[in-house]
């Protein structure tokens, strides 16, 4: 308990500095109506969760991300494990994984609205297409890293092919499948937003969207600031899950 204290002080103690360096920036350093401190922003905010506002837009972002990143998860994890473990999968899946993963989502964005329309499957299929390409290939790197030796000494003692991807291969890939993870769901929000921004009846990117259209300046800091909080807090979740769930897997995050 005391340990996560430190923690959660050491935390607060990070944002009380970040939010002093943007004040301080604010008063003396920009000058201007279109960087505003941090106290009005927070009254801005304030105003916004008594009238429900914030709180809609940003479970909207954040039911697209999470809906979107199992979808990915789910898929890029099976195709990943294929990849590495068999060569004639790798030999044919890796063009098309090459391939489409150059191409961004956002210049997809346009083609998810021309099938799926503005409506709540364009951005799932958006934040799935950013998740799996990252799952995809973190997962068949672990698989490739997995040292032969391990692999050797399990058959050595009698296991079978299974019993080494299921015991030896998998528990020594599940690092890297993690680590892909955290990854693609940072790249999530940043997918999610520019959706938003385009094609979206709601959240926090149709919020950035109408507070630039409108110069409400304040409303533009409070979006940024629910993204970046939303994120942190969506990271921290996801460590404890890990923790929780595959601790003895990844003892680091």
């Amino acid at each position: 308990m005391r340990e996560r204290v430190k923690i959660v002080a050491g935390y607060l103690a990070g944002f009380a500095l970040l939010f002093l360096v943007w004040h301080l920036a604010a008063i003396f350093v920009v000058k201007s109506a279109l960087f505003p401190s941090p106290i009005p922003v927070f009254v801005r905010a304030q105003w916004l969760i008594e009238e429900n506002i914030l709180q809609e837009q940003v479970w909207a972002s954040l039911r697209r991300i999470l809906q979107g990143f199992a979808l990915g998860t789910a898929l890029g994890i099976p195709i990943g494990l294929a990849i590495g473990s068999f060569k004639p999968v790798r030999v044919l899946l890796e063009p098309w994984t090459e391939f489409f993963r150059f191409i961004p989502a956002v210049a997809m964005i346009t083609v998810a609205v021309i099938w799926f329309g503005i409506g709540e499957e364009s951005k799932i299929f958006l934040i799935a297409y950013t998740t799996i390409f990252v799952i995809i290939i973190s997962t068949a790197a672990g698989v490739g890293a997995v040292e032969r030796n391990k692999i050797r000494a399990a058959q050595a003692l009698g296991a079978s092919r299974f019993q080494v991807f299921a015991l030896v291969a998998l528990p020594a890939t599940v690092p890297f499948i993690l680590t892909g993870m955290r990854l693609a769901m940072a790249n999530s929000f940043v997918t999610i937003v520019a959706a938003e921004l385009i094609a979206s009846n709601d959240g926090l990117g149709k919020m950035l969207w109408d507070a630039r259209l409108f110069m409400e300046i304040n409303d533009i800091f409070v979006a940024l600031v629910a993204l970046g909080l939303l994120g942190f807090a969506t990271d921290r979740c996801f460590r404890l899950a890990i923790r929780a769930f595959a601790g003895r897997y990844n003892p680091t995050m």
